[in-house]
């Protein structure tokens, strides 16, 4: 499993890796909306090497939401990482 590309950490991972993977915990990813250009990080540390960078109306699957980030996947990109939840709106 690849971090950058697998949606799965030791606490947490997408339910569609359920055959692939375990973990403790699984959830089903919900799709927003990028509102505000935002880059997609390898995690939530300050020096977070930038993966990619988001532009508003683009999907993010989020896996989970806390201390103000999301973390999930970028469907286009293919890419695995955080970016900042108040970038993010709910998908209609």
């Amino acid at each position: 499993m690849d971090p950058r590309t697998d949606a799965a950490r030791r606490d947490l991972a997408d339910v569609r890796l359920a055959d692939r993977v375990f973990a403790p915990h699984y959830a089903a990813p919900l799709t927003w909306i990028v509102t505000t250009a935002t880059p997609l990080v390898e995690s939530r540390a300050d020096n977070a090497e930038i993966l990619t960078s988001l532009g508003s109306g683009d999907l993010f699957e989020v896996l989970e939401l806390s201390a103000g980030y999301a973390w999930g996947r970028a469907p286009a990109a293919g890419l695995v990482g955080y970016v900042d939840a108040n970038c993010l709106k709910a998908a209609q």
